[in-house]
C-alpha cells in the first residue's frame, strides 16, 4: 500500500513508519522537516506545514492517509478537505482524553465525550486537549464517511517518548534512595506502548477498517505499586518508596510550584482519571497485542540511557523532591496549621 504520514519522525510518528515499512508499504513523510533528520531514507519526504502550506500534497494520491499531529478542527478540516478525493482511508490518532471526566471503570467506545468549553479556542492546555480531539474527529469523519478509523489510546509509553513521562521513572529509580511514590499504592495505571498502537495501526490499515477504537493497556490490572516495583526489577536499583498524598501533590506541585503532575510523576487526579480507566476490548477484538510492560521499560530504560545527552523534560530534580518530602512531613506533623 501507499501510505502517507502526516508527521512521522516523533515517537508516535516514528513508530508508525517503522511499522509501515517493516510491512513492505510504501511510506511518504509529510511534515516541516524540523526534527529526525536523517530519519528513512527508504521513505519519500515531502516538506510543508499543516497551518497554511499543503501545497506539495496537491495532485498526489496515496491509498491511505495516517494523521498524528491534527491538534485544532481547523487544520483537520484543511487537510481532510485537501485529500478526500486523494486518499481511499484516514487514520486519526485521537486520544482517551475526549471522555474527559467521566469515572466509570473500563470506559468503552459508547461513553459520553468531553463537551467543549465556550471560549475556547486555539489553546493547547489540557482543559482544551480532549474536546478540540473530539472536534477533529467528527471534522475528518465528515470528509471520508464509512472510511475513517479511529484510535483513541491511552498514555503512550516506550523509546523515543519525548514527553520523558515514562523515563523519568526508571532513571530515578536507578539512583536509588528515597523514592516519592504519588498517590495510593493500589490506584489502577494504564499505559500502551507506542509500538503496540503502530502495528495495531497498520494492520488495520491493511483491512481498511473503520470505526473507533480505545487502545490501551497492560492486558492485566496494574497497580502504581506494580509500576513501581517492575521499574526497580528492571533496573536493579535498590529505591525504597514514600507514599504522598494526590491532594497534597496536586496543591503544592501545580499551583505552588507551577509543575503539572501528570508531565512530572504520572498522577491523573483519580477525579478526572480517565486515562486510566479504558476498556480496550474492541480492539483486542480486532487482533491490538500488548507487549509485557516490562519490555517496554527494559527498552525504554536502555534508549534513555543511549541519549542521555538530551534535554530531560519530566520527573522532579532532588530538590524539587526533597521539598515536597519536607512539606510533607511537617503537615503530617502540623496537620492544622
Amino acid at each position: 500500500m501507499k501510505i502517507l504520514i502526516l508527521g512521522g519522525t516523533m515517537f508516535v510518528g516514528r513508530h508508525l513508519v517503522e511499522a509501515a515499512l517493516a510491512r513492505g508499504h510504501q511510506v511518504t513523510l509529510f511534515n516541516r522537516g524540523k526534527s529526525g533528520s536523517g530519519l528513512f531514507p527508504q521513505a519519500e519526504h515531502l516538506r510543508g506545514d499543516r497551518d497554511g502550506d499543503l501545497s506539495a500534497l496537491q495532485g498526489r494520491e496515496w491509498d491511505a492517509v495516517i494523521d498524528v499531529s491534527a491538534y485544532f478542527p481547523r487544520i483537520a478540516e484543511a487537510t481532510a478537505e485537501l485529500l478526500r478525493g486523494a486518499v481511499g482511508h484516514y487514520t486519526f490518532i485521537s486520544t482517551v482524553a475526549v471522555y474527559g471526566g467521566f469515572l466509570d471503570r473500563d470506559l468503552d467506545e459508547d461513553a459520553p465525550l468531553a463537551p467543549l468549553p465556550e471560549g475556547i479556542g486555539e489553546e493547547r492546555n489540557l482543559r482544551a486537549y480532549g474536546p478540540l480531539k473530539v472536534a477533529c474527529e467528527r471534522v475528518i469523519e465528515e470528509h471520508f464517511p464509512g472510511r475513517t478509523l479511529v484510535l483513541r489510546p491511552g498514555i503512550l509509553v516506550g523509546p523515543h517518548d519525548y514527553t520523558d513521562r515514562l523515563p523519568a521513572w526508571p532513571r530515578r529509580i536507578a539512583q536509588g534512595g528515597e523514592v516519592l511514590a504519588p498517590g495510593r499504592p493500589d490506584r489502577r495505571v494504564q499505559f500502551i506502548d507506542a509500538r503496540d498502537l503502530a502495528s495495531f495501526a497498520i494492520r488495520m490499515i491493511e483491512r481498511q477498517q473503520a470505526g473507533i477504537y480505545n487502545v490501551s493497556g497492560p492486558a492485566e490490572d496494574l497497580t502504581m505499586a506494580d509500576f513501581l516495583q517492575l521499574c526497580t526489577a528492571v533496573t536493579g536499583g535498590d529505591a525504597t518508596f514514600t507514599w504522598v498524598d494526590e491532594a497534597f501533590l496536586q496543591e503544592q506541585m501545580f499551583e505552588k510550584m507551577g509543575l503539572s503532575p501528570i508531565n512530572s510523576l504520572l498522577l491523573v487526579p483519580e477525579d478526572t482519571n480517565y486515562y486510566n480507566t479504558i476498556s480496550s476490548q474492541k480492539a483486542l477484538d480486532q487482533g491490538l497485542t500488548l507487549r509485557p510492560l516490562a519490555e517496554t521499560l527494559r527498552d525504554t530504560y536502555a534508549w534513555d540511557r543511549e541519549v542521555s545527552e538530551r534535554m530531560m523534560t519530566s520527573g522532579l530534580t532532588p530538590e524539587q523532591e526533597r521539598h515536597l518530602f519536607d512539606l510533607y512531613a511537617q503537615q503530617k506533623k502540623h496537620p492544622t496549621a
